[in-house]
């Protein structure tokens, strides 16, 4: 063959070679755009485009341990070391959401969507729709405040073209989704949209057996860290690969005779998504809505409380010089006896005379009256546009949720608490209650403070013998009112300050009389509101919130059940850092093929791939080999009538080469990311990629009778395939590659990272001659 000919057919063509400013632990394709989102080995997040223009880069400040895309690519979901989920979104690496849904690090994330195509069934077969009525009656609902002054020339709140926090809000255009998250300690976490938990697991509390025709052998997973989890399109099955040590019950001893310390996979029932994704659709679009708002409720009361503190300090530090003049000449008085003598014009004395020419002077005073009637006027814009409008909004939702929580034939079993939801929808409406409240105060001490300040103004003027004809008039009355009750007490901060001491607002007697007796004509059951501040309210129907969503959690994570499990290979370190070292992968594929057995559900047949590489020191006789399973997500009817879905086969590395990475790819092929085994020095080896088609593999099939005494892939040490550099497709790497490989099924390329922090970009697809870089 000629040179040129040769240059021609040579697979995965070559897009370009660029140096890295760090090396890369976490690389994943976008589903949807030509973008990689990197994680550094420093915990940074690196956005590019295919042409490899970075977009952005963000550090969390925390160890990022995974990290995946939403299925539409337009939110990035971190796992960090300490347990928390961040969203970022995918314009600007903006942070969303923080959810700390784990205690431990967040090893594995997957995000799935509905796969059905044809609108949602129920579980009679008819199709359901369901309407969110809230964009009929409200305006958009409104974003988080944020301080004003913070950038020059800055209106204080977000501009209009930050649309991030909406976008992650608005679920109800979204299709069902869920994200599963993994972490070392064996829980696994559930949340529609990314942001409504929705359940957990822990999988060292399941009762397991590895097959389903002999399961009077029951053993428990001990000291287990997940490595991988991966939901079906279906929603139907959770696969799980795991690293610990099987027990047997009850003794919670190893089992005799074997040492089942490894790498094993689970199947999870989660078809209770899929039974019940209408109902569970609407739940979580009006909650993760209700979130949200409560977000923006918690931002304005945090920015309102500062902007009143920031501004009566600046009020205190001015004004509270009166009382040490008072001291210093001598007198036994208070500042507003004194100022109360000045108004009623008995006496000017000599600290007051001295306090308003010197101390304060006229542009002091209006520099303090500027400051807190400017922050009043705030405070009321903040209600007006933020906090006010998101309360309506909660109740209008929390009134769905009500009306949802009394079908109970539908919502029942999702655990949707009619009495909860109740008591929840009342403090939605007592917020709105203690909203108008607070600004009916607000008015009134702002108004009292403003009168103060202009008989104030006018006094100085007097003092100083200037002219005060152009002066705001002032009412007398109202100046003896903030002296008496205001001038040294702060109710504005009072209804708004969390304070750890509970502040009890007195009421009188026959007001309190007069709400009770409401009661009776089908008002609120609770008559306290009036006695607790605007803060307090907020955290009281924040409680009345978790409690009612705290239901479904608890009662979708009874229905996830545990189904099956697989032993893969032995593994001689400690679990826990087992998973942190053996490639794996998982994915599903639309099987048309009548050979495989394969899991069938509202006519979509669904076959489960699961790839891993097999460490040298599991099996005396399987050296250099690659694993690969399929049908483990099996129908267990048909198992157990004898007919086993599960089938497996051993590929083995060609020599001279050892598996680095590898990564399942569309229409059942696997990419492998090989390495060189040389003795040398590591910047005189290669690497290669390959392309295996695994549906055409000599798949066989694997007994599910055994036991718990010997591990599968035992049976297939004597059908082993052999692999071939001139058999495959296969691109020679002028690099010793690293882990990760980057593969984007839905682009056809692939990104792999050399040792000596370089990215190289090959496209996958033979006959495609570009890839677009604009998205």
């Amino acid at each position: 063959m000629e040179t040129d000919e040769a240059q021609r057919v040579l697979p995965f063509q070559l897009q370009f070679d660029k140096p890295l400013p760090s090396q890369i632990k976490i690389a994943e394709w976008n589903p949807e755009k030509d973008l990689l989102a990197m994680v550094t080995e420093d915990s940074k997040i690196l956005l590019h485009r295919f042409n490899w223009q970075r977009l952005w880069t963000v550090s969390p400040g925390k160890c990022i341990i995974s990290l995946c895309w939403r299925p539409d690519g337009k939110v990035i979901a971190v796992g960090l070391e300490d347990g928390t989920i961040s969203l970022h979104d995918v314009e600007n690496g903006k942070l969303l959401r923080s959810i700390k849904s784990h205690t431990v690090a967040v090893v594995c994330l997957n995000w799935e969507e509905d796969g059905t195509k044809n609108g949602s069934q129920d579980n009679s077969g008819n199709t359901s729709t369901y309407e969110d009525r809230t964009s009929r009656f409200f305006p958009p609902a409104p974003r988080v405040p944020r301080m004003p002054g913070v950038v020059p020339g800055d209106t204080g709140f977000m501009d209009e073209s930050e649309d991030s926090f909406r976008e992650l809000s608005n679920s109800s255009h979204q299709r069902f989704n869920i994200l599963c998250s993994g972490d070392k300690d064996g829980s696994i976490c559930f949340s529609i949209f990314g942001i409504f938990p929705i359940g957990k697991v822990n999988i060292h509390k399941f009762s397991l057996f590895n097959q389903p025709m002999d399961n009077h052998i029951l053993c428990r997973l001990l000291n287990a860290s997940i490595c991988k989890v991966a939901l079906a399109k279906d929603l139907c099955h959770l696969v799980v690969i795991c690293s610990g040590e099987l027990s047997e019950e009850p003794s919670k001893s190893p089992i005799s005779g074997c040492d089942l310390l490894g790498l094993h996979c689970l199947v999870l029932d989660t078809s209770i998504f899929w039974k019940r994704k209408n109902e569970l659709h609407q739940v979580a679009q009006q909650a993760s809505n209700i979130e949200d708002l409560t977000e923006v409720i918690r931002a304005s009361l945090s920015v309102m409380c500062k902007q009143w503190s920031d501004a009566m300090h600046t009020f205190h530090e001015k004004f509270d010089s009166l009382s040490t003049l008072i001291i210093d000449h001598g007198l036994d008085s208070t500042p507003q006896e004194e100022l109360l003598s000045l108004l009623g014009g008995a006496r000017t004395s000599p600290p007051v005379h001295q306090f308003l020419v010197n101390s304060l002077g006229e542009a002091g005073l209006k520099r303090v009256a500027k400051v807190v009637c400017g922050a009043g006027k705030e405070l009321q814009l903040i209600v007006l546009d933020h906090l006010q409008p998101a309360a309506e909004i909660i109740g209008f939702r929390m009134g769905e949720l009500r009306g949802l929580s009394k079908w109970r034939a539908r919502f029942q079993g999702i655990g949707l608490d009619e009495t909860l939801i109740n008591n929840a929808t009342e403090k939605a409406g007592i917020l709105l209650i203690q909203i108008e409240r607070f600004m009916r105060v607000l008015s009134s001490v702002v108004q009292q403070l403003s009168n103060f300040f202009s008989w104030l103004l006018k006094t100085v003027k007097i003092l100083m013998s200037e002219t005060s004809d152009q002066l705001p008039p002032f009412s007398s009355e109202l100046v003896i009112i903030f002296l008496k009750f205001l001038y040294d007490q702060d109710p504005v901060r009072q209804l708004l300050e969390q304070s750890e001491v509970d502040h009890t607002i007195e009421i009188d007697v026959e007001t309190m009389k007069r709400v009770k007796e409401l009661v009776q004509f089908g008002g609120f059951l609770d008559t306290g509101y009036l006695q607790r501040t605007l803060a307090k309210e907020f955290q009281q129907m924040e409680s009345c919130f978790k409690q009612a969503f705290e239901v479904p959690f608890t009662t979708i994570s009874k229905k996830i059940l545990f189904e099956d499990l697989l032993p893969l290979f032995p593994v001689a370190s400690s679990p826990k850092s087992a998973s942190l070292s053996f490639p794996t992968s998982i994915s599903y594929y639309q099987e048309a093929s009548e050979v495989v057995t394969t899991y069938k559900t509202h006519e979509q047949r669904l076959v489960d791939y699961i790839s891993f590489r097999i460490p040298e020191d599991s099996f005396s006789n399987i050296r250099n080999c690659i694993g690969i399973t399929r049908g483990f997500m099996h129908d267990l009817s048909s198992v157990k009538k004898g007919n086993a879905s599960l089938e497996a086969v051993l590929l083995s590395v060609p020599d001279g080469y050892h598996c680095v990475d590898l990564c399942l790819y569309k229409e059942s092929q696997i990419v492998l990311l090989l390495n060189e085994s040389t003795t040398s020095s590591e910047s005189s080896s290669n690497g290669c990629m390959m392309i295996v088609q695994a549906s055409d593999l000599p798949f066989v099939s694997v007994s599910r009778s055994t036991g718990l005494n010997r591990w599968n892939l035992h049976e297939l040490k004597d059908s082993v395939v052999y692999l071939h550099m001139e058999n495959e497709k296969v691109r020679n790497i002028p690099h010793s590659v690293v882990a990760p490989l980057a593969v984007s099924a839905s682009r056809g390329v692939a990104c792999v990272f050399a040792a000596r922090r370089r990215a190289v970009v090959y496209i996958l697809e033979e006959d495609e001659d570009e890839v677009s870089d604009a998205e």
